[in-house]
């Protein structure tokens, strides 16, 4: 006699996520290159920019290697840019899975955001190491801050990029407002400068973006010498969890009337 397991709502639900996790993998890179790409494509970006500020300013900015102050700025701006992007189109892309009663939209959206962060960490084991091999000084005073800066940014482009997704299911030109919101990000985020190269009297043009914050924060935290100025955790964490509880309010009042549309 056959016996029946039953599983907890838990345990399907990681199923769910996981397998989606792995549909996004075979469905963005099929090609022969496969998810290297996503490592190669950023890593190379970042060694041209930092060659380039470093013709500038001699290798060094404000006690970093000129190298590791591009490495922070890009990594962050890059994970807020690729997850609010894949968030954004995540209920849209599964939406023919949610017929099934097991899969609801947030975990193909937490499938996506998850999978752009783990691409990220693999372009970031990738720099270490080229950076072990060039010879260039590496020093991560407080890691653990660090990693929490990196996942605030995440967390901020998860939830916005939620909100973009269930906004896209009932206005599908959302996407052409996101597009156009998001382009100036890499320039107003201190990825290229610090808020110590521009007069104090600007900071009040920057200092609303919680990007930039965590940013300099994570330059601070990896080297104590480098004297941030006119960022706050507190900020950083509320923008954090404000975002958050956002995100998942709307998700919790609109989820069924944007998979019906």
């Amino acid at each position: 006699m056959a016996v029946v397991r039953r599983r907890s709502s838990t345990a399907i639900w990681l199923d769910v996520i996981y397998a989606i996790f792995l549909r996004e993998i075979k469905s963005r890179f099929n090609d022969r290159i496969g998810v290297s790409w996503a490592v190669i494509q950023p890593v190379s970006f970042i060694f041209i920019l930092s060659f380039m500020r470093g013709r500038l300013d001699g290798g060094e900015t404000h006690t970093m290697p000129t190298f590791v102050f591009i490495v922070y700025g890009m990594m962050c701006i890059q994970l807020f840019l690729t997850t609010l992007s894949a968030a954004s189109g995540s209920i849209q892309k599964n939406k023919q899975l949610f017929a099934f009663r097991q899969v609801q939209p947030i975990a193909s959206t937490i499938a996506i955001v998850g999978f752009e962060y783990l691409v990220k960490v693999a372009v970031a084991i990738t720099i270490v190491i080229a950076m072990y091999f060039l010879d260039i000084d590496l020093k991560i005073h407080d890691p653990l801050r660090v990693l929490w800066y990196f996942t605030a940014v995440w967390l901020m482009a998860a939830s916005i990029g939620l909100i973009f997704a269930l906004t896209k299911c009932f206005i599908p030109e959302i996407d052409k407002v996101r597009n156009m919101l998001q382009r100036p990000l890499l320039f107003i985020s201190g990825v290229f400068f610090s808020l110590q190269d521009i007069p104090k009297d600007t900071w009040k043009f920057f200092d609303w973006n919680p990007i930039l914050h965590a940013i300099e924060l994570s330059r601070q935290a990896a080297y104590p010498t480098f004297g941030a100025v006119g960022v706050s955790d507190l900020f950083l964490n509320l923008s954090t969890l404000v975002l958050l509880f956002l995100s998942l309010s709307c998700y919790r009042l609109f989820w069924k009337q944007a998979i019906s549309r």
